[in-house]
């Protein structure tokens, strides 16, 4: 698990386009990485449509956005089309990011143990470094929550 403070995993992403990208490569601009459980679902569409909805105010502040789910990149590829989405999103189906930064969880549902991925969003500064993190993030003005963190880097 990391924390605020710390330097940031240097993962590998593995993005729609079926290219790969080191989190140091985001390195000179501030990224937004969040995790999501689903495509598809209606808080993760919410989520990924707020967060479109503010990319031109991320992108003036300095910031790159990517979304990150267990989905594969074909599934990322609809949800994209189907919603108009604006921000780039990352495939984690081997589970290394999630377990990097500590969003494999156990979950509970009506008292069934499972796991999967903590809703949850990284601030990466200029330099690596995590600035900020929200767990357990709830939808609802999140993505301005975030941005107004990034207008403070």
């Amino acid at each position: 698990m990391v924390n605020e403070g710390d330097k940031a995993p240097d993962v590998m992403l593995v993005l729609t386009d079926g290219s790969t990208k080191k989190l140091s490569a985001f390195q000179g601009k501030a990224l937004v990485l969040y995790f999501y459980p689903k495509d598809d679902t209606p808080g993760c569409t919410t989520e990924a449509k707020d967060f479109s909805a503010l990319r031109g105010d991320f992108a003036a502040a300095g910031a790159e956005i990517v979304g990150l789910s267990k989905d594969t990149t074909a599934k990322h590829d609809k949800f994209i089309a189907k919603h108009d989405l604006a921000i780039a999103l990352a495939s984690d189906a081997d589970g290394a990011v999630c377990e990097a930064f500590g969003t494999w969880i156990e979950k509970s549902l009506y008292g069934r143990q499972y796991m999967g991925i903590d809703r949850a969003t990284f601030l990466i500064d200029q330099t690596g470094a995590i600035r900020r993190i929200w767990r357990k993030v709830k939808v609802k003005g999140h993505a301005e929550a975030v941005l107004e963190a990034v207008k403070g880097l």
